[in-house]
């Protein structure tokens, strides 16, 4: 995920700001609800739960989903898990992905991003399986550089966009928007040029590019990802996966997203300091100051 792009080779840099992060399915309820296209999907905290919304689903492949705001669930473990199964499991069996979903509630996910004690996961997302035939990156995020938001966007998608910018930094296209123009038509057709669409599907992705630009500015986002966003084998083009930030400064204007943020997954130390309006970061280890007295 990125936070803010300076030069392509090096496309992090870290603000020290307080954000608030959606949980993916919340990240797909705000896309949806502002046109954006994804893919069916349902959330739910039990089997139970997830058998008795099934009803809605048709006959797809299933991603199940452990909903958590750590990075790197695919590659993920549960602790004390039987399956030996990630935090993203994908299968064709509706049973199957009940299953999973048992696998999942109510336990720990370690994955790279997590402490050794890992995340407890309380909800899964079913999400339909899309017929993918090209993985791209699109994120709009404010920059600090450029005074604005900025769109970046690369067609290698599906993959850690750092990883990117490290290995073919010239793989990734950074376009900044004026915000009292806002993305124009000619933008929008650029970017999705960028990302390698073509024919008539240039014309789709550009409207989904400014569907999504206009959401970030609609929600007072200062990042708004989606990795992937894919063309599939039948034409259309889908948010697959998508991950959204804030910062304190839209609390007021944005309540219904604020009220997303349970604050269960941070540590309470973070939550006691946030009242203050500190930050508070937690290490791992024993950590002493060690002083001599000056005379």
């Amino acid at each position: 995920m990125l936070r803010s792009v300076g030069k392509v080779s090096r496309a992090v840099s870290l603000q020290q700001q307080r954000f608030l992060n959606l949980q993916e399915f919340q990240s797909k309820e705000v896309l949806a609800k502002h046109g954006c296209s994804v893919q069916q999907f349902l959330v739910a905290s039990s089997r139970k739960e997830a058998e008795e919304k099934w009803m809605t689903f048709g006959d797809h492949e299933y991603v199940v989903k452990a909903q958590v705001l750590a990075g790197g669930r695919g590659k993920g473990k549960f602790l004390n898990g039987t399956k030996g199964i990630g935090g993203v499991y994908i299968t064709k069996d509706k049973t199957d992905a009940l299953e999973a979903i048992d696998e999942m509630i109510g336990k720990r996910l370690v994955t790279k991003q997590t402490t050794a004690e890992g995340v407890r996961v309380d909800q899964v997302m079913i999400a339909a399986g899309v017929d993918i035939d090209r993985e791209t990156y699109l994120a709009v995020l404010m920059d600090r550089e450029s005074n604005g938001p900025v769109v970046v966007a690369s067609p290698d998608g599906g993959i850690d966009i750092e990883a990117v910018a490290e290995k073919t930094p010239e793989r990734i296209f950074k376009t900044p928007i004026d915000v009292e123009i806002g993305m124009t038509e000619a933008q929008a057709l650029k970017i999705a040029k960028q990302l390698q669409f073509s024919g008539e599907l240039v014309g789709v992705a550009a409207k989904e590019i400014k569907k999504l630009y206009e959401l970030f500015i609609a929600v007072d986002a200062t990042q708004v990802e989606i990795n992937p966003l894919v063309e599939t084998k039948d034409g259309k083009v889908f948010c697959v996966d998508a991950k959204m930030n804030f910062d304190d400064s839209a609390a007021y204007r944005q309540k219904e997203i604020f009220s997303y943020d349970t604050k269960e997954e941070k540590d309470p130390r973070e939550v006691d300091a946030d009242k203050y309006n500190l930050n508070y970061i937690g290490m791992d280890g024993n950590i002493a100051c060690l002083g001599t007295p000056c005379t």
